[in-house]
């Protein structure tokens, strides 16, 4: 079978089991999850041993450390991997639920219902856990998913595959509900993205190379965001303690993340009196800082930034940092620079708060908090299979309900239309 039919049959099978998938009840749902994690500790000897195959791959091919450190499922990684599942299984379950039930002066009543939104694929790379997360998700929220992942995680992946096949069979529901692509032909992502007869939405999880192909040449909707160019911003009235506190978090917490702050704003009534501290502290975590004029006249030794700097998601212990004007300026730097991801001010100005909040036009905007609470679980989505910075259907992080769409549902009692 070459690669066109094998993607064929994938969708066909996959539609089908949606229809089934989209009238499982929750108990059903959640026992092939809690069957899954019970797989998946039986199996956890030959999973380890995939993941262990993936990694010599990896190796003789010359992956980068950083993508070996993805691929890899530690002991811990497996664990915090089973329990995601019996977490999911734990959340509440939005398919069928009916809001905003009113009566019309005809009689009838009109509300909305969540429905699955049917088949979601979805490309991501390196890390093997994403197979149990994004495959959790979609089964909870009623939807069938096709995976395709990384080809240096294809072992791992079909280890993991097979547990979820297990589950599924385990609950009564189609094992067809989560299918693995199995080809490392790169022609089966194309096939994916262009079936719009049995594929409803594609998220793409990966570097911005990845989600711009995607983007680009999808025919399938695409839910997405490309980069995190995420700021904080220190306001006139800042209290300076939490300045402190949350810019550290915000950039050194973790430097890989989407949610990391990329540019630091200060306004200018501040920058003397926290620029220098902050830069000292951010030197002993060993953050290269790249400043404005204003900046650099108060912290000379930082390197001078330049045009791209404001547009960086550095991923790295690199830091932009630009003195503002005001609060006017930096709602209109972030406006033209920010990637749409999360952006934050720290003020103790409500008024000041407030027009954060209403003219960034970020998916998450903070006021007194880091960056970095920008994820699913933090949330309380329970887990996420993507970030959206989309305005139509899911922005933020992308849950349960942000697999599910609404539709209009109308109750009468034998009403006709006069």
């Amino acid at each position: 079978m070459n690669v066109k039919d094998y993607m064929l049959d994938l969708g066909q099978r996959a539609r089908a089991a949606s229809r089934l998938m989209a009238a499982a009840d929750t108990r059903d749902k959640n026992n092939a999850l809690l069957a899954t994690a019970e797989a998946l500790e039986r199996a956890e000897a030959s999973v380890l041993v995939a993941n262990a195959r993936d990694l010599d791959s990896g190796a003789q091919r010359g992956l980068e450390s950083a993508l070996l450190d993805r691929l890899e499922l530690t002991p811990a990684r497996f664990s915090s991997m089973v329990a995601g599942l019996r977490e999911v299984a734990a959340l509440a379950d939005p398919v069928g639920a009916i809001s905003d039930l009113n009566y019309r002066p005809s009689g009838i009543q009109v509300g909305r219902m969540r429905v699955p939104l049917g088949v979601i694929g979805i490309i991501y790379e390196s890390r093997p856990n994403v197979t149990a997360e994004a495959a959790s998700l979609c089964i909870k929220s009623g939807n069938a998913a096709i995976l395709r992942g990384g080809s240096e995680a294809l072992h791992s992946n079909q280890a993991i595959a097979r547990c979820l096949a297990e589950g599924l069979g385990a609950a009564g529901l189609p094992e067809a509900a989560v299918q693995v692509v199995e080809t490392t032909d790169r022609a089966a992502v194309g096939e994916l993205i262009a079936m719009e007869q049995y594929v409803d939405v594609i998220v793409p999880r990966g570097g911005k190379g990845l989600i711009e192909r995607i983007s680009a040449d999808a025919r399938v909707p695409v839910i997405k965001h490309l980069d995190g160019v995420c700021h904080v911003y220190l306001d006139d009235h800042a209290d300076a303690a939490k300045a402190r506190r949350i810019a550290i978090n915000a950039k050194t917490q973790r430097y890989g993340t989407c949610n990391t702050m990329e540019t630091l704003l200060l306004a200018e009534s501040r920058a003397r009196e926290l620029l220098p501290v902050l830069a000292a502290e951010f030197r002993e975590h060993g953050v290269e800082l790249r400043g404005c004029d204003a900046a650099r006249a108060v912290v000379p030794d930082m390197h001078p930034a330049t045009e791209a700097d404001w547009h960086e998601e550095y991923l790295g212990p690199v830091l932009a940092v630009r003195v503002v004007a005001g609060l006017d300026q930096a709602i209109e730097h972030i406006n033209h620079y920010s990637s749409l991801h999360t952006d934050a001010i720290v003020t103790e100005d409500y008024s000041r708060a407030r027009r954060f909040l209403r003219e960034v036009d970020s998916s998450s905007v903070m006021v007194n908090a880091s960056t970095r609470f920008a994820d699913g679980f933090e949330y309380g989505l329970g887990a996420e299979i993507g970030i959206s910075t989309d305005k139509i259907h899911a922005r933020g992080p992308v849950g349960l309900e942000g697999l599910t769409s609404q539709k209009f549902v109308v109750l009468g009692d034998g009403h006709i239309r006069q």
